[in-house]
């Protein structure tokens, strides 16, 4: 009696596992999703809010440097055969409410030293 209640939890437990690849999982966006085409449309010298304008507000500005704004993007797969998981950075530095800088995993046009102004 306790062998076929063994045999049977067994056979439950080998055919659960099997199906694990039929579970749907969904994929888990998080931060801000940039696209290539508005962070080219960053120049020199552009204020923070043409910035927001362009942008979005970043997910992340620094408490003790207000003058770095940090947008982060990462994609958490559910299921594998989807792609890989991934997490883009763009860093923003101002100065006297200008951009200066910018930093990350993303590439920036080729007019980006030519201020709007210019």
């Amino acid at each position: 009696m306790k062998l076929t209640y063994v045999l049977i939890i067994a056979a439950m437990i080998l055919t659960t596992s099997a199906c694990k690849n039929w579970i749907y999982r969904i994929d888990v966006p998080q931060g801000n999703y940039l696209d290539d085409r508005d962070v080219k449309k960053l120049r020199i010298s552009m204020t923070k809010e043409q910035v927001i304008f362009v942008l979005g507000n970043p997910v992340i500005e620094d408490s003790f440097n207000r003058d770095t704004w940090y947008y982060v993007y990462e994609m958490k797969r559910g299921m594998s055969k989807r792609g890989e998981d991934f997490k883009k950075d763009l860093i923003l530095n101002f100065k006297d409410g200008k951009l200066i800088k910018v930093t990350g995993d993303f590439e920036l046009s080729e007019d980006f030293n030519v201020p709007l102004d210019a």
